[in-house]
């Protein structure tokens, strides 16, 4: 049985890894779900419109770019970029929101809740829910709410209620415990709409599932441009939807080499960072079994990221076990060497990529000097900077943008 098979199976268990730990209440809510999901994805007109959504709705396929100027500047491997930035609503979220808001419109669901850390899938949330005239609730840690304000502006702006979470360390595992208590509360009207990769079975297959048009394109667009397949696949993974989208068709390729970025934060020698694979351990979080970073005590332990979207404890199981099986390698990008490839991106292409991504951009600057010319690099450009405009401009200490909001927030008292 190839990768492919393991990593979208109705019974939710990848190697060791996955499972669903979930009250009891919620048991027969998760059978209904894996049985929508399954049946769903072999009726045609179910993907029918899927794909057409996909098309005309969100705006796939997206590009594959290549990144001359990048390739020529660092030297050795061709580098590629699949920038799903150009989607609606700037991310790959919009993938699996789609897909999962199709297969609620299915169950009769009316109500929509979700957690959400960059506000990327946050905001997909909120667009899909208004094209399908659903109620939404969105869960956001009280610091990223913060630090991601434009998302939860324009979340608001489509009629969704953004709910920041003051638990724990306010970020994006306290959103998702939230979540799970208002599914316990609300089980049998709610549709939870889970983020990533991660979760009780069904999300983990369901998501990779929606996800997986990624790597699908990847293979016909570097195929009419280079008549070869990649060297190297590169992807930052925080619950992994993202990694998994890109990797997904390739899995079985075994000349395709994969490696996933982690985030390193301030360095992984300490404690502020989110590198499971550095530090981190198995244990059961959040309804599945995968790698956690947790305490002395086995609590989920705190993480720091530049990135919103990479600041979570856990990483999804299948993530885990494609890490455990060595199909996958693992590196991690610490803060100041993604600011710097934000850069280097920004200046040699003319393409502002998200925090999130750009830990991707810091593993292909390493990476690409090492290889031949004749190889080739294809990274997932996750999801387009826009977002991160507060977070870059105080890295970077632009006074010019500082001394415009003062303005801005003078005039306006």
């Amino acid at each position: 049985m190839g990768y492919r098979d393991v990593l979208i199976n109705r019974d939710g268990h990848f190697g060791k890894f996955g499972g669903r730990y979930v009250p009891e209440v919620l048991v027969p809510i998760m059978d209904d779900l894996r049985d929508e999901f399954f049946s769903a994805i072999k009726d045609d007109d179910f993907v029918s419109e899927l794909r057409s959504l996909y098309r005309h709705y969100i705006g796939r396929p997206t590009p594959l770019y290549h990144c001359k100027n990048l390739s020529d500047t660092l030297g050795g491997a061709q580098i590629y970029m699949k920038n799903e930035g150009l989607l609606h609503t700037g991310a790959h979220k919009i993938n699996h929101c789609l897909g999962q808001a199709l297969i609620a419109k299915r169950m009769g669901k009316k109500r929509v809740i979700a957690e959400t850390g960059a506000g990327q899938h946050g905001l997909a949330t909120a667009t899909v829910c208004a094209k399908f005239g659903l109620d939404c609730i969105v869960y956001m840690g009280a610091k990223d709410y913060s630090r991601q304000r434009p998302n939860v502006f324009w979340m608001e702006q489509l009629g969704v209620t953004v709910i920041p979470v003051t638990d724990g360390d306010q970020t994006l595992r306290d959103a998702i415990n939230a979540a799970l208590r208002d599914l316990i509360s609300h089980p049998e009207e709610t549709h939870y709409l889970l983020g990533t990769v991660c979760g009780p079975n069904p999300y983990p297959a369901m998501n990779t599932y929606f996800q997986k048009i990624i790597g699908e394109e990847v293979r016909d667009q570097i195929l009419a441009q280079t008549k070869t397949q990649p060297d190297y696949l590169v992807a930052c993974v925080g619950g992994g939807s993202n990694a998994l989208g890109l990797f997904y068709d390739f899995l079985d390729d075994d000349q395709v080499n994969m490696i996933g970025v982690e985030a390193g934060g301030k360095g992984v020698s300490g404690d502020e960072h989110a590198a499971r694979f550095e530090g981190g351990s198995v244990g059961v979080a959040e309804g599945f079994k995968s790698y956690f970073l947790q305490d002395a005590d086995g609590q989920l332990a705190s993480t720091h990221s530049i990135s919103a979207g990479l600041d979570y404890a856990g990483v999804g199981p299948q993530i885990a076990h494609l890490k455990e099986s060595g199909r996958v390698k693992f590196s991690f990008a610490v803060d100041e060497d993604v600011i710097k490839s934000y850069q280097l991106l920004a200046q040699s292409e003319g393409i502002f990529a998200a925090m999130e991504s750009s830990h991707a951009v810091a593993e292909v600057i390493k990476l690409a000097p090492t290889l031949n010319p004749d190889q080739i690099i294809v990274f997932n450009c996750s999801g387009r900077g826009d977002k991160d405009l507060f977070i870059v401009t105080r890295e970077l200490e632009d006074e010019g943008f500082k001394n415009f909001l003062s303005e801005q927030v003078s005039s306006q008292s």
